[in-house]
């Protein structure tokens, strides 16, 4: 007879994890606080405009997503981004400035300057750190590839992908693949040609190949057709308040509806956020509570924006632009949706997804909403040079976004192992844990599900 399973959360993480398990024939529940799915995946569609509040896209780096697309049969759903959002741009000194993708489109570009051109070939000469487990991104690419580069590409693409500053994350937690590269190869030249072979071998993809997807409806697709999958092994408008350890397992007390309710469990697999989790387990153990609530979300405010492109003169021939910490703007990058995704907007109109705020810029929320906007507003339209207003906007501020995974991570991923340990049965997950992006989250539940089968 399996073991009873309950999943806690119904974001991409516990979806996936839940729909691998039943898929085995596992006696599974998860449990959501909410009466949608998703978590931080959400999706609207207002004037014709497809808005996502959370991850725009995803890139298929794991065999996972195919498999996935075959067996939910949404194939009519999937879109792979126009390969135009290949091109990124980089803000230098109120000027675009397209990312060099190749070693002749380097030497050319004035992204960078001769200095910092000839300190990148000096890379494959550094020797490896001494002290990698607390090292930050900031001072790993310093080391290694000099300090323009790392205000003008990972100062830029930390924020975009972490809202984060790179002086505060972890190389090792935050960078797992840059700083393998370094321990295993000696540098990230030369690891990243010999590591080619490994991954064709594993089917997986360096993300700068991988393509980019997401769906038609917007990403929220992907948790809806998990639900539907699901069906009665999702209880929604539930929360989990309290969970009581017994010599056969453990006791959920629930909340639906304003009425209370237990469920008997053998395994725990919660994927609610490290805040939240801190509450369910801090009885259990007062170290672990610490750890969780150690983790750090900042505040993120998305911003969706749409005009009529006769009022754009910048060329839309990109994903977008990223903006380094040093030009002191507003938000932190701008996504052309419409670009990347052209069944986002009408095709005399184009939208755009800003970004604002993160551990980056906390004290910017400290404005008056209104003057935020105008502000944030007049700097994008200068930079676009678009002469006209807005035909749509919206917003979505998430006041606690995306775990940080700062210097000395490594203490909180230790610490979790321990707890498992010492409390078989519970299992710890999220996007706090092995990776902040959808498909990091997919690949985990994956992880997540041979830990659960294999406790006896």
């Amino acid at each position: 007879m399996h073991k009873k399973i309950v999943v806690l959360g119904a974001g991409i993480s516990g979806l996936a994890a839940a729909y691998l398990l039943k898929q085995k024939g596992r006696d599974v529940t998860v449990l959501e606080k909410k009466n949608e799915v998703g978590g931080s995946i959400e999706t609207s569609y207002e004037n014709g405009f497809l808005f996502d509040h959370g991850p725009y896209s995803a890139l298929e780096t794991t065999p996972l997503i195919s498999k996935f697309v075959e067996e939910l049969n949404l194939h009519d759903q999937l879109v792979y981004a126009n390969k135009t959002a290949n091109k990124r741009y980089i803000l230098r000194s109120n000027t675009l400035y397209a990312l060099p993708m190749s070693p002749a489109a380097f030497l050319k570009t004035r992204l960078f300057s001769t200095k910092a051109k000839l300190r990148l070939f000096a890379e494959p000469f550094v020797g490896r750190s001494k002290d990698g487990y607390y090292q930050s991104i900031a001072e790993f690419v310093t080391r290694r590839l000099g300090r323009e580069f790392l205000d003008y590409v990972i100062n830029p693409f930390v924020a975009e992908i972490y809202a984060g500053n790179p002086e505060s994350l972890s190389v090792k937690s935050a960078f797992p693949k840059l700083y393998a590269l370094e321990e295993k190869y000696g540098g990230l030249i030369v690891g990243t040609i010999k590591s080619i072979n490994e991954r064709k071998q594993r089917a997986e993809k360096f993300n700068q190949s991988a393509k980019m997807f997401s769906f038609k409806d917007g990403m929220i697709v992907l948790p809806n057709v998990f639900a539907q999958y699901l069906g009665n092994n999702l209880v929604l408008q539930t929360e989990a308040k309290k969970i009581e350890k017994h010599d056969d397992g453990y006791v959920i007390s629930c909340l639906h509806k304003d009425e209370n309710f237990n469920i008997p469990a053998d395994i725990i697999i919660s994927t609610v956020p490290a805040f939240n989790a801190a509450d369910l387990f801090g009885d259990f153990d007062k170290g672990l509570k610490r750890h969780l609530l150690d983790i750090y979300y900042p505040p993120v405010l998305v911003q969706y924006l749409a005009y009529k492109k006769e009022d754009i003169k910048q060329p839309l021939d990109g994903l977008g632009f990223l903006i380094p910490s040093k030009e002191r703007k507003s938000f932190l990058c701008a996504i052309w949706t419409s670009v990347v995704f052209p069944s986002r907007s009408s095709k005399d109109t184009a939208s755009f997804t800003l970004f604002i705020g993160g551990a980056r810029d906390t004290d910017i929320f400290s404005l008056d909403k209104e003057l935020l906007f105008m502000k944030i507003r007049a700097e994008f339209e200068t930079l676009m040079k678009i002469s006209g207003e807005p035909i749509f906007s919206s917003d979505k501020f998430w006041p606690k976004a995306i775990p940080q995974y700062n210097i000395g991570y490594v203490e909180h991923e230790n610490y979790f192992d321990r707890f498992e340990k010492k409390f078989p049965g519970i299992i710890l997950s999220g996007n706090y844990r092995g990776g902040i992006s959808v498909v990091d989250c997919i690949k985990n539940s994956e992880l997540v599900v041979e830990k659960a089968i294999s406790i006896q």
